[in-house]
């Protein structure tokens, strides 16, 4: 080391430190200029620029830097800036084409901020410049040492750094100066290089200087093991993280950053964010901590982030209000569906219990009905009147449990079930959840979905159900489902003991007219382009349509046809007409839909002996159903025809045994079957039937047969029979009572204990109708036949003996 010492003034010549005690003032944000330090700055506030360029009509070339408390303020005053800072030269000024400045400032000396003189046009102050006192003991010289030898170190850590740095090291000697151009150099806050700044005595500021030039040092050491163990461990994988990690750094740069892919802070605040339950919260965190230690490129990292994205999607938290005004509910329910009075009773039942208890959980219903009744629209409808999200799963057809419960995360492709991908569309923990045609799952090896909803569809449950792929408790307690079916039997008993039935009968005559006329006619119309001043169809016309175009429980059939009408009179519009168009009568409708698809016939089929008219029940309402019996020469077969299910045979074989065994009562030879074949059949033979409801009218078609007397034609009739004669209850009857109506009936005959069952029918079907309620068959005969057989004289005696021996007389039909 040299032995000449030299104060820090000394290597600044006397010619650039001449300024007198008042100078303008330049701000500067982020920065600290040192004495002896070159180092550009920008300038582009308006008192800066003005400063710059009044600098050349200044006394000397010399203005004040002072570096800014706080970076943001735009027009700092005197208490904005750090107290001390560097008188300054500009060594040169170059202006932009923006008006902006880039200076290039040589630090001189330390200066004091005193008093601010004017702020305008830019600020000019008193200061008072600091001297640096000499330093020539040994003490400071062996701080200048370290400080000297630290930095080497520093530098030589550091590659960016060029070589001659050591070299302008070792080539000053003055501690003060070398303290300085550390400093200067140092990767520090403002903060912390303001005070070294401020801090005049030369030992002091060297081991403020030699503190953070050690931390500094430390870091580069420990960044150096860092990257020796990377190098030790780098193979192929880890070269590529790195590239990639790159690559994402320099699309950044450019702007062309794919945003939240790779963004796991974004996912990490989403967490924050997303108020989970404590479990779901657990696992998200820790999947997320998983992410970060794996490569961007490889499979498990999609499928862990794939995983993250959905436990974030979907609603935990988020709900919407309900709408508690049950008038409204009532009144936005009778806007979009006619009658079905009893589920709108059981939406308001819910809304109003709703409103006494927050916390009530959702119902789980089931629209049980014939197609076209309205179910799936009904389930919109209830979504709209309580202002919930609706959302809407079909499962005809749905094989795999998988559906329902999603896949296990370690197949390829994994999803959540159908339940959780809709409640991430609804975005809502209490949607209105439709489940159409549950009746129609199917199973086989892949498992049984109706299985997996039985835990969906208990209010005990759902409240913790768990999704295969999400592996966390998901609450579904929120949730109104509501499921719809065309029959019940298909679904299986232990599911079905979980919903609530609502049954949705088929609609009657004026029902159908109803809804023609305020909800199918103005749809079709405003589908197709007219308006009622260009076509007006008739109630008498919609009736027309209802009784000889359908015949249906629904009115889908029936909205097919009006659009049909309406497209033929779109024609002649589109054509040039311009006369309303008024649909009456049937020679209107024949014009468009051409033949009556559907005529009367009970009066023609029972115009003979030996048919009768049965009710039966099917999935898509009730239907009239004729059953005819003859008699030829044989050897006493019976034969059934029409596709008969063994519960109907049965009927018929039991029909048989009953009127065998009372054939003198009601005149019939006793050796009837003796030479004889009785055939028995039931048209439309490409439908299946059974069932033992159509025993009394096979009995019936029998007696007609043999005894040579005709079964009214108005009549239809329902009932299972005994061997005994008794007629016992059968089900469907709401359905088989409208097939009826609809058919022209005027008279029915049912099983006395089915008299309760006719509360649910309409009013005006009952008022339009005679009833007839029977318990033994003597019964259903007095009501159907046109007159009663009369007994043979022995039959007469057997009746009599009959009467003796049965204590319990039971009374004539009687009619409602």
């Amino acid at each position: 080391m040299s032995e000449k010492k030299n104060p820090p003034s000394q290597p600044r010549s006397e010619e650039e430190v001449v300024f007198g005690d008042e100078l303008p003032v330049l701000p500067i944000r982020n920065a600290v200029l040192f004495p002896g330090a070159v180092a550009p700055f920008d300038v582009g506030r308006e008192k800066s620029v003005a400063l710059v360029e009044d600098v050349d009509n200044l006394p000397g070339p010399v203005i004040a830097i002072f570096a800014q408390r706080d970076p943001s303020t735009d027009d700092p005053a005197a208490e904005d800036l750090y107290p001390v800072g560097c008188a300054a030269r500009v060594l040169k000024a170059l202006k932009h084409s923006s008006g902006n400045y880039s200076l290039i400032l040589q630090g001189l000396t330390r200066i004091r901020l005193e008093g601010v003189v004017t702020l305008s046009p830019y600020m000019k102050a008193k200061i008072r410049r600091i001297d640096e006192p000499a330093t020539e003991d040994v003490e400071a010289e062996a701080l200048a040492m370290s400080l000297r030898d630290i930095a080497k170190q520093v530098i030589q850590l550091m590659p960016e750094l060029p070589r001659e740095a050591g070299s302008l090291i070792d080539s000053i000697q003055a501690p003060g100066a070398l303290a300085d151009l550390v400093a200067a150099n140092l990767d520090a806050p403002v903060e912390e290089k303001a005070q070294l700044i401020e801090t005049v005595d030369v030992k002091e500021r060297i081991r403020k200087v030699l503190r953070l030039l050690t931390r500094q040092l430390e870091i580069l050491k420990m960044r150096e093991r860092i990257n020796s163990q990377k190098k030790e461990e780098m193979g192929k994988n880890q070269r590529e993280y790195v590239l990639r990690q790159q690559l994402k750094a320099i699309k950044e740069e450019l702007g062309e950053d794919d945003g939240d892919q790779g963004d796991l802070d974004g996912l990490e605040d989403r967490i924050s964010k997303a108020n989970l339950p404590t479990e779901a919260e657990t696992v998200a965190k820790k999947q997320l901590k998983r992410l970060r230690t794996m490569q961007v490129g490889s499979a498990e990292y999609t499928v862990v982030r794939t995983y993250l994205d959905w436990i974030l999607d979907i609603p935990w938290t988020q709900s919407t209000t309900d709408n508690l005004d049950i008038a409204a509910v009532r009144k936005v329910l009778d806007e979009d569906h006619y009658g079905l009075e009893k589920v709108k009773k059981r939406i308001l039942e819910y809304l109003a219990v709703r409103k006494l208890k927050q916390d009530k959980k959702g119902p789980i219903l089931c629209l049980l009905g014939p197609p076209g009744v309205g179910k799936t629209s009904l389930g919109r409808s209830i979504a709209r009147a309580l202002g919930r999200k609706f959302h809407r799963v079909s499962l005809g057809g749905v094989h795999d449990e998988a559906a329902i419960r999603g896949h296990r995360r370690t197949y390829v492709g994994a999803l959540p079930g159908q339940i959780i991908q809709g409640m991430k569309k609804a975005s809502t923990v209490n949607p209105v959840f439709m489940m159409d045609e549950v009746d129609k799952i199917g199973h086989d090896f892949r498992g049984d979905p109706s299985a997996a909803l039985l835990e969906v569809l208990d209010p005990e449950q759902n409240n913790t159900f768990a999704d295969h792929y999400l592996e966390i408790p998901y609450d579904l307690s929120h949730v109104m489902f509501v499921a719809t079916a065309n029959t019940a039997d298909p679904i299986p008993p232990p599911l079905r003991d979980r919903m609530e039935i609502l049954e949705i009968p088929g609609y009657t005559r004026r029902e159908k007219l109803a809804i023609a006329r305020q909800h199918l006619l103005p749809k079709q119309l405003s589908d197709h382009g007219l308006t009622q001043e260009q076509l007006e169809i008739t109630d008498r016309a919609l009736e027309e349509i209802i009784d000889r175009y359908t015949r249906e429980a629904g009115v889908r059939s029936l909205e097919r046809q009006i659009a049909s009408v309406i497209r033929g009179v779109a024609v002649k519009v589109a054509e040039g007409e311009t006369q309303k168009r008024r649909v009456d009568n049937e020679d209107d409708l024949h014009e468009f839909l051409g033949a009556p698809k559907y005529t009367s016939e009970v009066a023609e089929r029972t115009a003979d002996t030996g048919v009768a008219t049965g009710l039966a029940w099917t999935s898509v309402g009730g239907e009239i159903l004729f059953i005819e019996a003859t008699r030829m020469y044989g050897t006493g077969k019976l034969q059934l025809t029409g596709q008969l299910g063994d519960v109907m045979k049965e009927s018929a074989q039991a029909a048989l045994s009953f009127v065998r065994t009372n054939a003198l009562k009601y005149g019939i030879p006793k050796d009837f079957l003796d030479k004889s074949d009785l055939h028995i059949h039931i048209p439309a033979g490409a439908m299946p039937k059974d069932g033992p409801s159509a025993g009394v009218t096979m009995f019936t078609a029998l007696v007609s047969l043999l005894t040579g007397l005709k079964v009214r034609h108005d009549v239809a009739m329902t009932g299972e029979i005994t061997l005994r004669g008794r007629v016992l209850p059968i089900g469907g009857l709401k359905e088989k009572v409208l097939a009826a109506h609809r058919a022209g009936i005027k008279r029915i005959i049912v099983p006395e204990r089915n008299r309760a069952d006719l509360e649910e029918v309409p009013k005006e079907v009952i008022d339009e109708l005679q009833f007839f309620f029977a318990s033994r068959m003597e019964q259903v005969l007095e009501a159907a036949l046109e007159s009663m057989p009369q007994p043979t004289p022995e039959g007469t005696e057997e009746a009599r003996d009959g009467e003796k021996k049965d204590a319990e007389k039971q009374p004539t039909a009687s009619s409602n």
